[in-house]
């Protein structure tokens, strides 16, 4: 039994660390540009190499009805998986909220997902005592979309350029409306145009 352990998480690791089919190279001008960027939280943001196609597992609404995330594919997109549970998550969804109602429209969009067990109404009792009325809820009831993107731990947030390819990751929680956060996410609008 011993054995297996290693394996799994070389396996992992491997998968992890691997380069998706349709993979792209990143602009080293690009990517200079955001990491220079990064500052307090945002230094925890892991501007990626080499973008992958966005993983295309249906999560869903409140009513049932699936989405992925292609449908909203032609914007760039902050993609959080958050849990009620997980303090970091409950305190960092105002300030997604906060970035939705700052920076959304045509161009950009906060998808915050709900991932594993959480109650449906927890999820609204939460949006109302934190102020969340701009973030539709979406869930991840099983935790697949979530895991195929690696997530560990929660909170997690994926940012997904125009074509639906991750280009950075933060693992944990982060302050979503400081400078360096704005900064990056109105560089990505920008430059990925």
């Amino acid at each position: 039994m011993r054995i297996f352990a290693p394996i799994a998480l070389l396996y992992a690791a491997l998968t992890l660390g691997a380069i998706p089919v349709g993979a792209q190279e990143i602009s080293a001008e690009f990517r200079a540009e955001l990491m220079e960027m990064r500052a307090d939280d945002m230094r925890k943001l892991k501007v990626l190499k080499t973008a992958g196609d966005a993983v295309e597992i249906a999560f869903t609404d409140p009513a049932g009805a699936e989405h992925f995330l292609s449908d909203t594919n032609g914007m760039i997109r902050v993609v959080n998986f958050w849990a009620t549970w997980c303090a970091p998550c409950r305190e960092e969804m105002p300030q997604l909220s906060e970035m939705q109602t700052l920076l959304g429209g045509d161009d950009f969009q906060v998808l915050a997902i709900a991932t594993g067990r959480n109650r449906l109404e927890g999820i609204e009792r939460f949006n109302t005592e934190a102020g969340v009325d701009n973030l539709p809820i979406l869930l991840d009831p099983q935790g697949a979309l979530a895991a195929q993107y690696g997530a560990l731990g929660l909170p997690l947030t994926v940012i997904l350029n125009r074509d639906g390819q991750e280009i950075a990751r933060l693992t944990g929680g982060a302050d979503w409306i400081s400078d360096s956060a704005l900064s990056i996410i109105q560089a990505i609008i920008r430059l990925d145009g």
